[in-house]
């Protein structure tokens, strides 16, 4: 037969000591201060607008970088008739 005495005793026992170890802990602390304050909402970040200014350049550099690949896959699937297929064939 268990002893659910026993039992009940060790789980209060270290239950009890592992809610007094993590009140005391910074997790605790936080979890005291939401249940006391309620959520609390984030202000909105700064942006810097130069983010913003790198974020478009970054972004025309990649297109002409997509139209130079394109215009390299036409020229390369057109293809001349006195080329190798192959550049380094054996």
């Amino acid at each position: 037969m268990v002893d659910v005495e026993g039992v009940l005793a060790i789980t209060f026992l270290f239950g009890g000591g592992a809610l007094v170890g993590i009140s005391f802990s910074p997790i605790g602390r936080a979890l005291a201060d939401r249940l006391r304050h309620g959520k609390v909402p984030l202000e909105a970040p700064q942006v810097d607008p130069a983010i913003y200014e790198e974020l478009d350049q970054l972004r025309t550099e990649m297109s002409e970088l997509q139209e130079r690949v394109d215009f390299t896959e036409r020229l390369l699937s057109k293809g001349t008739p006195d080329a190798p297929a192959s550049a380094g064939g054996m």
